[in-house]
């Protein structure tokens, strides 16, 4: 399945943080964040030794969480706007430096009422870099 990613998520550069969707099955996602040497951050975060700040991995997780309940709902585009409400349990396991390649996957434990809460994960080959339960508020 074909998904453009920013006709479902409102941001753009240099704040989308997701580059492409790669599946959808039942509640389970995954979408791939490239990680350049270009992104802007790199400039001064850790100068010389560049590490991709915790909190963007989690802003990409949460991205990759409305694409894929977007995808699974059957609304891509929809224009309904998610908000993160909460983060629970986030752990930072390894650096993610350029060159890196991220998989954000994840799994929607609930989206009921406007109320989504997904179990997510980055990746970098199999190794885990960053994991956290998010809760966000959809517009009515």
């Amino acid at each position: 399945m074909t998904v453009d990613v920013s006709a479902i998520l409102p941001h753009r550069y240099p704040f989308l943080m997701v580059d492409a969707f790669v599946s959808q099955e039942g509640d389970a996602f995954e979408c791939i964040k490239n990680v350049s040497s270009g992104e802007p951050y790199f400039q001064g975060h850790f100068p010389g030794d560049p590490v991709m700040p915790g909190v963007l991995i989690l802003e990409a997780l949460a991205q990759a969480a409305a694409v894929g309940l977007s995808v699974r709902e059957g609304n891509p585009g929809d224009g309904r706007p998610g908000y993160l409400a909460a983060i629970d349990g986030a752990k930072f396991r390894r650096k993610v430096v350029p060159g890196d390649q991220l998989r954000l996957t994840g799994e929607i434990l609930l989206f009921r009422r406007g109320l989504c809460r997904v179990a997510a994960r980055a990746l970098v080959d199999d190794e885990v870099a960053a994991e956290a339960t998010l809760s966000f508020i959809y517009a009515r």
